[in-house]
């Protein structure tokens, strides 16, 4: 009897579990505060639950069955896929790991804009006013918001949220905005044709982010390139510099005689004339007091900058630069070399080996100067692909060993020079009073902190006059003038030579990495490190082959008779030697 009460009890007591199990989610869920009474009853419940389990199966030795055992097993591996499936779901949320195969890479952001999205001050915005969702556009503004928290945007329809649309003054369907604060700019207009673009978009993040400019000066007056749409003009390397934040302007230093002080960057893009010596003078004068330079020079043309040049340790080569292999590889002629190989310099640092071409290119030679940091940028292929050609009327290039020089050529080179103090302390007065021989001797006897010690010998009219008007510092028992708080530092000049101007004319600017060894020489040249340096179009490689008529013909007979008739054979030979 008492064996028959315990399990009556037991038996009671189980069902007494799922009840307060039910009176825990009921009171949690009618409340919609999980405290400590639902928590109580729910514990409570979970614990009776198990324990009448465990005696219901001990009672009946339920755990020693085959079915249990098997049944456990199942029940065991069930909850541990699911648990690796929710682990998995779990860690595809929190982490996100993409493999793209694309050779390509077109479904990856370039490294230029992963950085910029990363390092964003404040969070940013995309206002796509379109009723359909591209999964183009869609794809690419996920991988933007990946790489920062502060990256969002959204798909408005603007027939639905008129307001909206107004205050960004949507015109048309497809209209994309960046909006940054109170800062809103338009990206672009999408459309069938025309998709959003990982180009201008990390241009206008970067406007809108950055609030500083910078202005670049184009030399003219010497028939350098036009600024404007037109033959062999710029206009699109114009445009490209606005894209990234530069405010740019035409310069004629005949009119100034000076670069302005505002110029971040200097641009001489292939002069046909040379230029004045006072020109060149004041290039340099802004060079010394930490100017940044890009000179791109073509062939068959004396600029006059040979003293310039000099100072840098570069000179430029009146031959032609010729390559051979871009003519069989990608259809461009011999005058057009094509680089793949870029120095290790942040300009290329991006390119890999990607192809750039420069028709009509001259090379140039780089030599040591103390002080001054030679980077080259662009190097042809060795010889026999490339070489420098000193005959430029013939109409068959060979190399000629005696003239001519073997390659791989320079045709870009990037230079740096480190500061140098400047002293501004006064001229000291001369050790005795001895009287001068006229103010005219003594506006040429004092000596500057820019004149060499000889320089004032030379001017001087006698020994005698010098011996008492001019005392040289070695010489003198006066004390050296010494720097004083007022001296000056420099900035570090930079310098660009480029061997072409060809590259960065319009048609030819936007062609594989051309573009970009302009923007990012400008860019790098004007010293602002948060700038990012261009990015580069990413296009599919036509993988197509493209038949003759011959040889589409041949195609379809081999595959609908030849083909066909070989198998039926082989299926012959094989019946009959079974037979």
């Amino acid at each position: 009897m008492k064996i028959v009460a315990k399990k009556k009890l037991w038996k009671y007591l189980f069902w007494l579990g799922p009840f307060l199990i039910a009176v825990g989610l009921t009171v949690g869920l009618v409340s919609e505060q999980w405290g400590l009474i639902p928590l109580a009853f729910l514990i409570t419940g979970i614990v009776i639950s198990g324990l009448g389990i465990i005696w219901q199966s001990y009672q009946s030795n339920w755990w020693n069955r085959r079915s249990t055992q098997a049944g456990t097993n199942a029940l065991v591996a069930t909850l541990a896929v699911l648990a690796i499936l929710g682990l998995i779901n779990f860690l595809g949320t929190r982490y996100h790991l993409r493999a793209d195969l694309t050779e390509a890479q077109l479904f990856t952001l370039a490294p230029q804009s992963s950085e910029l999205v990363r390092v964003l001050p404040q969070p940013v915005k995309v206002w796509v006013f379109d009723v359909n969702q591209n999964p183009q556009d869609r794809e690419l503004l996920e991988n933007y918001q990946r790489q920062s928290s502060k990256f969002k945007y959204e798909y408005i329809d603007p027939q639905a949220r008129p307001g909206l649309a107004e205050k960004f003054g949507v015109k048309d369907y497809g209209e994309v905005y960046l909006e940054s604060g109170d800062k809103r700019e338009l990206v672009q207009t999408v459309n069938q044709n025309e998709r959003l673009s990982e180009i201008r978009l990390t241009s206008r993040l970067q406007q809108l982010t950055n609030s500083t400019t910078a202005k670049v000066y184009l030399l003219q007056g010497h028939g350098e390139r036009q600024l404007s749409a037109g033959k062999d003009a710029i206009s699109q390397a114009v445009q490209g510099l606005g894209d990234k934040n530069f405010t740019t302007s035409p310069l004629n230093l005949g009119e100034t005689s000076k670069v302005p002080q505002d110029a971040a960057v200097v641009i001489v893009a292939g002069p046909k004339r040379g230029l004045f010596e006072g020109e060149v003078k004041a290039l340099q004068d802004y060079l010394n007091r930490g100017g940044n330079l890009l000179l791109m020079i073509d062939p068959n043309t004396e600029p006059k900058l040979n003293s310039l040049l000099q100072e840098w340790g570069v000179r430029l080569d009146n031959r032609l630069a010729v390559d051979v292999s871009g003519e069989s590889v990608v259809g461009l002629g011999p005058a057009a070399p094509l680089v793949t190989e870029y120095g290790q310099h942040p300009i290329t640092k991006d390119f890999a080996n990607g192809n750039s071409f420069y028709p009509i290119a001259r090379p140039l030679e780089i030599t040591s100067v103390p002080g001054v940091q030679a980077t080259p940028l662009l190097q042809t292929k060795p010889y026999p692909s490339s070489w420098a050609e000193s005959d430029l009327q013939s109409e068959k290039l060979e190399f000629n060993a005696d003239k001519d020089l073997k390659g791989p050529l320079t045709l870009g080179v990037a230079l740096t020079r480190k500061p140098t103090p400047k002293s501004t302390s006064t001229p000291q007065p001369a050790p005795t009073p001895s009287p001068l021989p006229s103010p005219t001797t003594q506006s040429k006897t004092s000596p500057t902190p820019s004149a060499s010690p000889k320089t004032p010998q030379a001017l001087l009219p006698s020994p005698t006059t010098q011996s008492k008007t001019s005392p040289t510092p070695p010489a003198s028992p006066a004390p050296v003038p010494s720097p004083t708080p007022s001296s000056q530092t420099a900035a570090e000049s930079r310098l660009v030579v480029l061997g072409n101007s060809n590259f960065a004319t319009d048609g030819l600017f936007q062609q594989q990495l051309n573009g970009d060894v302009f923007l990012n020489s400008v860019t790098w040249l004007s010293q602002q490190d948060q700038q990012p340096l261009s990015i580069r179009p990413k296009e599919p490689k036509n993988r197509r082959i493209i038949l003759t008529t011959t040889q589409s013909n041949l195609l379809i007979l081999s595959s609908l008779l030849v083909l066909p008739l070989i198998g039926f054979a082989i299926a012959v030979i094989i019946w009959w030697k079974r037979r």
